[in-house]
Protein backbone atom coordinates (compact mmCIF):
# COMPACT_ATOMS: atom_id res chain seq x y z
CA UNK A 1 0.00 0.00 0.00
CA UNK A 2 1.30 3.42 -0.93
CA UNK A 3 2.28 5.52 2.14
CA UNK A 4 0.58 8.68 1.68
CA UNK A 5 1.95 10.28 5.01
CA UNK A 6 3.89 13.91 5.25
CA UNK A 7 6.70 12.21 6.44
CA UNK A 8 6.96 9.70 3.12
CA UNK A 9 6.22 12.81 1.21
CA UNK A 10 9.52 14.72 2.47
CA UNK A 11 11.56 11.35 1.93
CA UNK A 12 10.65 11.81 -1.86
CA UNK A 13 12.77 14.84 -2.40
CA UNK A 14 15.06 14.23 0.88
CA UNK A 15 18.05 13.57 -1.48
CA UNK A 16 19.77 16.32 -3.46
CA UNK A 17 18.01 16.48 -7.43
CA UNK A 18 20.54 18.30 -8.77
CA UNK A 19 24.44 17.41 -9.91
CA UNK A 20 26.86 19.22 -11.62
CA UNK A 21 29.83 17.00 -13.71
CA UNK A 22 32.88 18.75 -14.68
CA UNK A 23 34.27 16.78 -17.80
CA UNK A 24 37.85 17.07 -18.59
CA UNK A 25 40.16 19.74 -17.56
CA UNK A 26 38.09 22.42 -18.29
CA UNK A 27 34.96 21.63 -17.08
CA UNK A 28 36.67 20.42 -13.46
CA UNK A 29 37.78 23.63 -13.69
CA UNK A 30 34.66 25.26 -13.76
CA UNK A 31 33.09 23.20 -10.99
CA UNK A 32 35.32 23.98 -8.49
CA UNK A 33 34.72 27.32 -9.08
CA UNK A 34 30.68 26.85 -8.92
CA UNK A 35 31.76 25.32 -5.30
CA UNK A 36 33.48 27.91 -4.04
CA UNK A 37 30.75 30.29 -5.56
CA UNK A 38 28.14 28.06 -3.32
CA UNK A 39 25.78 25.57 -4.16
CA UNK A 40 23.92 24.11 -1.59
CA UNK A 41 22.00 21.01 -2.11
CA UNK A 42 24.06 20.19 -5.34
CA UNK A 43 25.97 16.97 -5.94
CA UNK A 44 29.48 17.54 -7.67
CA UNK A 45 31.67 15.08 -9.35
CA UNK A 46 34.19 15.51 -12.08
CA UNK A 47 35.65 13.21 -15.01
CA UNK A 48 38.61 13.15 -16.53
CA UNK A 49 41.18 11.10 -18.71
CA UNK A 50 44.37 12.80 -16.53
CA UNK A 51 45.20 11.52 -13.31
CA UNK A 52 47.10 14.33 -12.39
CA UNK A 53 44.99 16.95 -13.07
CA UNK A 54 41.90 14.91 -11.14
CA UNK A 55 43.85 14.22 -8.21
CA UNK A 56 44.30 17.88 -7.93
CA UNK A 57 40.78 18.92 -7.71
CA UNK A 58 38.65 19.23 -4.43
CA UNK A 59 35.87 17.76 -5.94
CA UNK A 60 34.09 14.73 -3.59
CA UNK A 61 33.33 13.01 -6.37
CA UNK A 62 36.20 11.73 -8.94
CA UNK A 63 35.84 9.67 -11.78
CA UNK A 64 39.37 8.44 -13.77
CA UNK A 65 38.33 7.10 -17.43
CA UNK A 66 40.86 5.28 -20.05
CA UNK A 67 43.04 4.38 -17.33
CA UNK A 68 44.04 0.64 -19.25
CA UNK A 69 44.42 2.53 -23.06
CA UNK A 70 45.22 6.30 -21.83
CA UNK A 71 47.33 5.44 -18.84
CA UNK A 72 45.61 8.37 -16.71
CA UNK A 73 48.00 10.78 -19.37
CA UNK A 74 44.97 12.28 -21.06
CA UNK A 75 43.53 12.14 -24.53
CA UNK A 76 45.76 14.01 -26.25
CA UNK A 77 43.01 16.03 -28.05
CA UNK A 78 42.04 12.64 -29.88
CA UNK A 79 38.79 12.59 -29.18
CA UNK A 80 37.89 8.89 -30.16
CA UNK A 81 40.51 7.99 -27.73
CA UNK A 82 38.43 9.46 -25.12
CA UNK A 83 35.20 8.10 -26.18
CA UNK A 84 36.48 4.78 -26.17
CA UNK A 85 37.32 5.94 -22.42
CA UNK A 86 33.98 6.71 -21.44
CA UNK A 87 32.27 3.75 -23.02
CA UNK A 88 34.20 1.71 -21.23
CA UNK A 89 32.76 3.47 -18.07
CA UNK A 90 29.91 4.24 -18.86
CA UNK A 91 27.87 1.93 -16.56
CA UNK A 92 30.11 3.25 -13.36
CA UNK A 93 29.40 7.16 -14.70
CA UNK A 94 25.32 6.17 -14.77
CA UNK A 95 25.59 3.98 -10.98
CA UNK A 96 26.77 7.58 -9.48
CA UNK A 97 24.97 10.05 -10.94
CA UNK A 98 21.73 8.80 -13.28
CA UNK A 99 19.70 8.99 -10.05
CA UNK A 100 19.81 12.93 -10.00
CA UNK A 101 16.37 14.28 -11.45
CA UNK A 102 19.03 17.58 -13.26
CA UNK A 103 22.75 17.03 -14.33
CA UNK A 104 24.43 20.15 -15.19
CA UNK A 105 27.35 18.73 -17.55
CA UNK A 106 30.25 21.54 -18.04
CA UNK A 107 33.09 20.86 -20.63
CA UNK A 108 35.62 23.11 -22.64
CA UNK A 109 35.72 21.49 -26.22
CA UNK A 110 38.35 21.46 -28.45
CA UNK A 111 39.99 19.22 -26.85
CA UNK A 112 39.38 15.62 -26.57
CA UNK A 113 38.01 14.90 -23.44
CA UNK A 114 35.72 17.41 -23.10
CA UNK A 115 34.45 17.47 -26.74
CA UNK A 116 33.48 13.32 -26.61
CA UNK A 117 32.15 13.21 -23.35
CA UNK A 118 29.59 16.11 -23.64
CA UNK A 119 27.00 14.82 -26.05
CA UNK A 120 27.73 11.40 -25.54
CA UNK A 121 27.02 11.24 -21.55
CA UNK A 122 24.14 13.74 -22.42
CA UNK A 123 22.79 11.04 -24.64
CA UNK A 124 23.14 8.46 -22.15
CA UNK A 125 21.12 10.23 -19.17
CA UNK A 126 18.26 10.62 -21.10
CA UNK A 127 18.04 7.08 -21.75
CA UNK A 128 18.01 7.01 -17.71
CA UNK A 129 15.16 9.75 -17.25
CA UNK A 130 17.59 12.31 -16.05
CA UNK A 131 17.49 15.74 -17.53
CA UNK A 132 20.72 16.21 -18.65
CA UNK A 133 22.05 20.48 -19.23
CA UNK A 134 24.82 20.56 -21.36
CA UNK A 135 27.19 23.82 -20.76
CA UNK A 136 29.51 23.61 -23.37
CA UNK A 137 32.65 26.47 -23.21
CA UNK A 138 33.12 27.93 -26.92
CA UNK A 139 37.43 28.13 -27.45
CA UNK A 140 38.68 31.42 -28.24
CA UNK A 141 38.77 32.09 -32.53
CA UNK A 142 42.42 31.74 -32.25
CA UNK A 143 42.46 28.14 -31.23
CA UNK A 144 40.59 27.31 -34.09
CA UNK A 145 42.95 27.61 -36.75
CA UNK A 146 43.86 24.11 -35.29
CA UNK A 147 42.38 21.57 -37.85
CA UNK A 148 42.03 19.01 -34.96
CA UNK A 149 40.24 21.64 -32.17
CA UNK A 150 37.84 23.11 -35.02
CA UNK A 151 36.54 19.52 -36.06
CA UNK A 152 36.77 18.64 -31.91
CA UNK A 153 34.12 21.43 -31.22
CA UNK A 154 32.58 20.96 -34.71
CA UNK A 155 31.46 17.46 -34.34
CA UNK A 156 30.56 18.06 -30.20
CA UNK A 157 28.45 20.71 -31.51
CA UNK A 158 26.66 18.52 -34.27
CA UNK A 159 25.89 16.08 -32.02
CA UNK A 160 24.84 18.34 -29.30
CA UNK A 161 22.30 20.09 -31.74
CA UNK A 162 20.32 16.91 -33.17
CA UNK A 163 20.09 16.05 -29.74
CA UNK A 164 17.50 18.82 -29.42
CA UNK A 165 16.75 20.04 -25.47
CA UNK A 166 18.55 22.06 -23.09
CA UNK A 167 22.39 23.67 -24.79
CA UNK A 168 24.00 26.28 -23.10
CA UNK A 169 26.96 27.00 -25.29
CA UNK A 170 29.53 30.14 -23.80
CA UNK A 171 31.62 31.77 -26.24
CA UNK A 172 34.99 32.11 -24.37
CA UNK A 173 35.04 35.25 -27.71
CA UNK A 174 33.11 37.14 -25.67
CA UNK A 175 35.43 37.21 -22.74
CA UNK A 176 37.78 39.65 -24.77
CA UNK A 177 35.37 42.44 -23.15
CA UNK A 178 37.37 42.06 -20.15
CA UNK A 179 40.59 41.50 -21.63
CA UNK A 180 42.26 43.91 -19.36
CA UNK A 181 41.80 41.77 -16.62
CA UNK A 182 44.47 38.74 -15.25
CA UNK A 183 43.49 35.44 -17.40
CA UNK A 184 41.98 33.84 -13.69
CA UNK A 185 39.62 36.56 -12.85
CA UNK A 186 38.36 36.21 -16.67
CA UNK A 187 37.73 32.58 -16.31
CA UNK A 188 36.13 33.14 -13.01
CA UNK A 189 33.82 36.25 -14.21
CA UNK A 190 32.48 33.42 -16.79
CA UNK A 191 31.98 30.51 -14.41
CA UNK A 192 30.03 32.82 -12.01
CA UNK A 193 27.74 33.73 -15.16
CA UNK A 194 27.61 30.06 -15.12
CA UNK A 195 26.65 29.69 -11.42
CA UNK A 196 24.16 32.05 -12.01
CA UNK A 197 22.45 29.94 -14.61
CA UNK A 198 22.78 26.65 -12.70
CA UNK A 199 21.40 28.42 -9.19
CA UNK A 200 18.67 30.02 -11.12
CA UNK A 201 17.19 26.65 -12.25
CA UNK A 202 17.35 24.82 -9.42
CA UNK A 203 15.53 27.69 -7.27
CA UNK A 204 13.11 27.82 -9.72
CA UNK A 205 12.19 23.97 -9.33
CA UNK A 206 13.02 23.34 -6.04
CA UNK A 207 11.25 25.75 -4.14
CA UNK A 208 7.21 25.89 -4.57
CA UNK A 209 5.31 28.92 -6.48
CA UNK A 210 2.23 30.21 -6.41
CA UNK A 211 2.59 30.15 -10.29
CA UNK A 212 4.30 26.71 -9.87
CA UNK A 213 7.26 25.44 -11.99
CA UNK A 214 8.47 22.06 -11.86
CA UNK A 215 10.73 19.56 -13.36
CA UNK A 216 7.67 17.95 -15.34
CA UNK A 217 6.72 21.56 -16.82
CA UNK A 218 10.65 22.27 -17.93
CA UNK A 219 10.48 18.47 -19.69
CA UNK A 220 7.09 19.33 -21.53
CA UNK A 221 8.39 22.59 -22.97
CA UNK A 222 11.42 21.18 -23.79
CA UNK A 223 9.92 18.30 -26.01
CA UNK A 224 7.31 21.12 -28.20
CA UNK A 225 10.18 24.03 -28.30
CA UNK A 226 13.22 21.60 -29.65
CA UNK A 227 16.80 23.00 -29.07
CA UNK A 228 16.34 25.32 -26.00
CA UNK A 229 18.88 27.51 -24.05
CA UNK A 230 18.75 29.24 -20.95
CA UNK A 231 18.99 33.03 -19.31
CA UNK A 232 18.77 34.64 -16.00
CA UNK A 233 19.01 37.69 -14.58
CA UNK A 234 18.51 40.15 -11.43
CA UNK A 235 17.20 43.99 -11.43
CA UNK A 236 15.31 46.47 -8.84
CA UNK A 237 11.68 45.58 -9.01
CA UNK A 238 10.60 48.89 -10.79
CA UNK A 239 12.94 48.64 -13.45
CA UNK A 240 11.25 45.28 -15.33
CA UNK A 241 12.43 46.29 -19.10
CA UNK A 242 15.79 46.47 -18.03
CA UNK A 243 15.63 43.12 -16.49
CA UNK A 244 14.39 41.51 -19.45
CA UNK A 245 17.75 43.58 -20.95
CA UNK A 246 19.58 42.32 -19.13
CA UNK A 247 18.82 38.61 -19.34
CA UNK A 248 18.68 39.03 -23.19
CA UNK A 249 22.11 41.14 -24.09
CA UNK A 250 24.82 40.78 -20.74
CA UNK A 251 25.16 37.09 -21.87
CA UNK A 252 28.40 35.28 -22.78
CA UNK A 253 25.28 32.51 -25.27
CA UNK A 254 25.57 32.88 -29.20
CA UNK A 255 22.08 32.16 -30.72
CA UNK A 256 19.51 32.59 -33.54
CA UNK A 257 16.08 31.84 -33.15
CA UNK A 258 12.99 30.71 -35.20
CA UNK A 259 10.66 32.56 -36.62
CA UNK A 260 8.42 30.95 -34.16
CA UNK A 261 10.61 30.68 -30.64
CA UNK A 262 8.61 29.97 -27.35
CA UNK A 263 9.42 30.43 -23.39
CA UNK A 264 9.52 28.94 -20.03
CA UNK A 265 9.47 32.21 -18.01
CA UNK A 266 10.04 32.59 -14.00
CA UNK A 267 9.79 35.77 -11.69
CA UNK A 268 10.38 35.81 -8.32
CA UNK A 269 10.39 38.62 -6.13
CA UNK A 270 8.86 40.20 -2.53
CA UNK A 271 5.92 41.00 -1.59
CA UNK A 272 6.05 44.38 -3.27
CA UNK A 273 6.49 43.11 -6.82
CA UNK A 274 3.06 44.29 -8.00
CA UNK A 275 1.05 42.98 -11.03
CA UNK A 276 2.22 46.14 -12.77
CA UNK A 277 6.28 44.61 -12.38
CA UNK A 278 4.71 41.23 -14.07
CA UNK A 279 2.63 42.57 -16.80
CA UNK A 280 5.24 45.07 -18.09
CA UNK A 281 8.23 42.21 -17.35
CA UNK A 282 6.05 39.57 -19.38
CA UNK A 283 5.19 42.60 -22.44
CA UNK A 284 8.75 43.28 -22.58
CA UNK A 285 9.86 39.49 -23.08
CA UNK A 286 7.30 39.00 -25.69
CA UNK A 287 8.56 41.62 -27.60
CA UNK A 288 11.87 40.35 -27.52
CA UNK A 289 10.63 37.02 -29.35
CA UNK A 290 9.06 38.60 -31.52
CA UNK A 291 6.09 36.24 -32.08
CA UNK A 292 6.52 33.35 -29.74
CA UNK A 293 4.86 30.15 -30.76
CA UNK A 294 3.86 29.77 -26.61
CA UNK A 295 4.99 31.42 -23.83
CA UNK A 296 4.42 29.79 -20.25
CA UNK A 297 4.84 31.50 -16.57
CA UNK A 298 5.67 31.05 -13.46
CA UNK A 299 5.89 33.47 -10.31
CA UNK A 300 7.21 33.41 -6.86
CA UNK A 301 6.28 35.94 -4.45
CA UNK A 302 7.91 36.07 -0.64
CA UNK A 303 6.11 37.36 2.46
CA UNK A 304 9.40 39.68 3.19
CA UNK A 305 9.66 42.97 0.83
CA UNK A 306 12.97 42.35 -1.64
CA UNK A 307 14.32 45.22 -4.05
CA UNK A 308 15.72 42.46 -6.42
CA UNK A 309 13.33 40.65 -8.82
CA UNK A 310 14.95 37.07 -10.30
CA UNK A 311 14.26 36.26 -14.01
CA UNK A 312 14.58 32.85 -15.22
CA UNK A 313 13.93 31.76 -18.74
CA UNK A 314 14.12 28.41 -20.90
CA UNK A 315 14.11 29.97 -24.60
CA UNK A 316 13.06 27.18 -27.56
CA UNK A 317 13.79 27.36 -31.13
CA UNK A 318 17.18 27.77 -31.73
CA UNK A 319 17.93 27.71 -35.34
CA UNK A 320 19.89 24.65 -36.25
CA UNK A 321 23.39 25.18 -36.50
CA UNK A 322 22.98 28.54 -35.09
CA UNK A 323 25.77 27.77 -32.22
CA UNK A 324 28.00 26.27 -34.67
CA UNK A 325 27.74 28.91 -37.26
CA UNK A 326 28.36 31.79 -34.38
CA UNK A 327 31.66 29.78 -34.28
CA UNK A 328 33.24 31.97 -37.46
CA UNK A 329 31.68 34.97 -36.40
CA UNK A 330 33.51 38.00 -34.92
CA UNK A 331 32.27 39.26 -31.34
CA UNK A 332 29.63 41.57 -31.04
CA UNK A 333 28.17 43.76 -28.46
CA UNK A 334 25.09 41.90 -28.44
CA UNK A 335 23.96 38.51 -29.69
CA UNK A 336 21.54 37.14 -31.63
CA UNK A 337 18.92 36.47 -28.63
CA UNK A 338 19.20 40.57 -28.06
CA UNK A 339 18.80 41.31 -31.55
CA UNK A 340 15.14 40.07 -32.15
Amino acid sequence: MLDSSPDAWAALHADPSFAIVGLGGAGGDAVRDLLSLGLPGVRSFAINTDARHLDGMDIPQRILIGARELKGRGSGGNRLAARRAVEDNTPEILRRVSDFEIVFLLAGLGGGTGSALLPYLAQELRKTGAMPVPVAFLPFHHELASPGRRENVEESLEELEAMGGFLLALSNQKLLRFRGLPFPRVLHLRNAYVHGLVSSLVDMVEYPSQMNVDIASIKTHLGAAGLSTLVWGERHYSEPERLVEQAMRETLLDYELTERPSALIHMDGGSNMTLDTFERLLESFRRRLGDPRDIVVGSRTHEEPREVVRLTAVVGGLKPQSVRDALGRPPSASNALAAR
